[in-house]
C-alpha cells in the first residue's frame, strides 16, 4: 500500500495549523512554500480537510485555513481518510474461484477467503493505530524532537508571510 503525498503534506499542515491561534487563517501559497510542496496539489488537500470539517477555510486578503477542532480531537485516521477516502486497501477480486479443478460446490461466496481475510486484519491494524494517535501527540513529539530556537524561526518566518 502506498499513500499519496498528499496524506503526509496534509499531517504537516495540520500540526502546524495546530500552533497558531484560531483567529490567524494561513494561506495555502504559504503552507506550501513552507514545506516545499507544489501549491496545486496542496490546495486539493486542504479543501479535503474542509470537506472533512477539519479545517475551515476564508476567501479575502486574510484568507486561508485554520484548524476547525482541538488537536486533542483529531487522529491521524481522520487526516488521512480526508485526503485517501474511507475504502480498504486491499479489494479482493475472488480469484480463488478462477481455479479450473475447484467444482461447484467449493465455490461458495459466503466464506471470506483466507488471505482478504489477513489483508482486511492487516488494514484494520494500521487503522486502529493511526485513529489512537492524535494530532496534539505529533505536536508534542514534534516539540520534543525539534529544538525551540528552530520552532521559533518557524513561527517567525509564518508571521512574517502573513504580513
Amino acid at each position: 500500500m502506498k499513500l499519496k503525498n498528499q496524506v503526509e503534506w496534509a499531517i504537516h499542515c495540520m500540526e502546524l495549523l495546530a500552533r497558531v491561534p484560531s483567529d490567524v487563517y494561513i494561506p495555502t501559497k504559504v503552507l506550501a512554500k513552507f514545506h516545499g510542496v507544489p501549491k496545486e496539489y496542496l490546495s486539493k488537500a486542504m479543501q479535503a480537510l474542509a470537506t472533512a470539517k477539519l479545517v475551515e477555510g476564508t476567501l479575502g486578503p486574510k484568507g486561508g485555513y485554520r484548524i476547525a477542532k482541538k488537536a486533542s480531537k483529531i487522529s491521524l485516521l481522520e487526516i488521512v481518510e480526508a485526503v485517501e477516502g474511507k475504502k480498504r486497501t486491499f479489494n479482493c477480486q475472488e480469484v480463488r474461484f478462477n481455479n479450473p479443478c475447484l467444482k461447484k460446490e467449493h465455490k461458495d461466496k459466503n466464506v471470506t477467503c483466507m488471505i482478504a481475510g489477513a489483508m482486511y486484519e492487516a488494514d484494520e491494524a494500521w487503522r486502529k493505530v493511526l485513529h489512537k494517535k492524535k494530532l496534539s501527540d505529533i505536536v508534542a513529539e514534534i516539540d520534543h524532537q525539534v529544538p525551540a530556537s528552530i520552532m521559533e524561526l518557524s513561527e517567525e518566518w509564518i508571521n512574517g508571510q502573513l504580513k
